[in-house]
């Protein structure tokens, strides 16, 4: 749940206070966080951006990112000409007049290159297309081959994919796992029920703001009931997302054998348990792919040159340069076509390339709509779910006490839920 300091209501201050961040007319300057953008990208740009004759200075912003925007767009000062916005970005919606319309710059010339769903989380619910799409992240299962064939279950992707393709199958194939192999399918119940979700075309809410996560049958409430019959059959290790050793230590001892995650965790797998190279392989999620992560662009309204920051855009996030920083700092791609560009050498998915297997999946992942209010009350049903593992809680006590604080949270924010 996003702090206090995230939520601030912003206003614009008096029309005589200074915007600028930068005293160079020539220069525009672009927020972004460590490796949300490719350095040699930020570096041709720094010198020019193409067709422009203006220049980028970058500015990489630490720890509360989200906060020092807010921050700056609240005081109508020291405002960058171009930022880049986590996934979150629908924490902005309520403040959508603070950031100009791309739409209205020309960038539906560029919205065939990108997959239709991502282009689409740009928009806010007035249809102002605010958001410009940069980097993604199609989920699929990841799961260690080595340990379902001593198991002897499905073992290769096709077998797996083919074995899993509803949410009752991949609980019943995490039933055998724990028979054969003593071996877990995910290490927590958190990543189950945001995995459900994050597969939905329905979230919490509608592009209305109405509540959906309250009626019986919502998508919401699958995801919960998904994720505890996961936990009352056994298939899950009960390990905290917050306790990264322990689930690097039981990734690498074969422990817990899969994740669901997205196309990024490609690399932090390889990272968290190196000795099991040539171990892991991908098989589709069940139902359909996700999305989790990815990130966004936005021009404040306080741009000095929407035109060369729009140009900017759309350069950065061409086909070509999308393949250029992903080889750069693995950011995976939103439009299709960067695939021709790019390979996969690797081995430790075995034979198998990540990067096919993503792309593809991205073509599944449906169209849906995160609320801004999403980004305040699904906390507290990630917290309710870590109860019922991890705690014992009831679970329908656990998502009572769920839904409670989300109408508390939301009644105190004058939200009709």
């Amino acid at each position: 749940m996003l702090g206090a300091a995230g939520l601030l209501p912003l206003a614009l201050a008096g029309c005589g206070s200074d915007a600028s961040i930068s005293e160079d007319p020539d220069e525009l300057v672009l927020w972004y966080w460590d490796r949300s953008a490719s350095p040699e990208l930020l570096e041709q740009a720094t010198a020019e951006i193409p067709g422009t004759g203006r220049h980028l200075r970058a500015d990489v912003i630490g720890t509360s990112f989200d906060t020092k925007l807010r921050t700056s767009l609240a005081g109508n000062a020291y405002i960058p000409d171009i930022t880049y916005i986590n996934s979150n970005n629908a924490l902005y919606f309520t403040n959508e007049d603070l950031f100009l319309d791309l739409g209205e710059l020309g960038a539906d010339s560029v919205k065939g290159d990108f997959y239709e769903w991502k282009w689409n989380l740009g928009s806010t619910p007035s249809g102002r297309f605010c958001f410009f799409p940069l980097d993604i992240g199609p989920t699929g299962y990841f799961y260690r081959q080595d340990v379902f064939e001593q198991a002897g279950l499905p073992s290769s992707p096709e077998e797996v994919s083919a074995a899993i393709t509803t949410w009752k199958d991949w609980t019943d194939l995490g039933i055998e796992l724990k028979g054969s192999a003593e071996a877990f399918m995910v290490n927590d119940a958190q990543t189950v029920f945001e995995g459900v979700l994050n597969s939905s075309p329905e979230r919490y809410f509608d592009s209305d703001d109405n509540a959906l996560y309250t009626a019986q049958g919502s998508a919401v409430r699958e995801a919960w009931d998904v994720a505890v019959a996961a936990i009352e059959a056994g298939i899950t290790a009960r390990i905290p997302q917050d306790r990264s050793t322990d689930q690097n230590a039981a990734w690498s001892s074969g422990r817990t054998a899969g994740h669901i995650g997205a196309a990024w965790w490609t690399q932090i797998l390889e990272e968290s348990a190196p000795d099991t190279a040539g171990a892991w392989r991908l098989a589709s999620q069940p139902v359909r792919a996700g999305n989790n992560g990815g990130s966004f662009a936005a021009l404040p309204h306080t741009c000095k040159d929407p035109e060369a920051a729009i140009a900017f855009l759309t350069w950065v996030t061409s086909p070509e340069n999308q393949a250029l920083a992903y080889q750069d700092v693995q950011l995976f791609p939103s439009t299709p076509d960067s695939f021709a560009d790019l390979s996969y050498s690797g081995s430790f998915y075995g034979d198998q390339d990540p990067l096919d297997f993503f792309s593809t999946a991205a073509e599944s992942v449906p169209t849906s709509f995160i609320s801004t209010w999403e980004t305040v009350i699904g906390g507290s049903f990630t917290l309710e779910i870590t109860n019922v593992e991890t705690g014992g809680k009831d679970p329908e006590r656990a998502w009572n006490d769920a839904l409670d604080q989300a109408e508390r949270v939301l009644t105190k924010r004058g939200v009709d839920s």
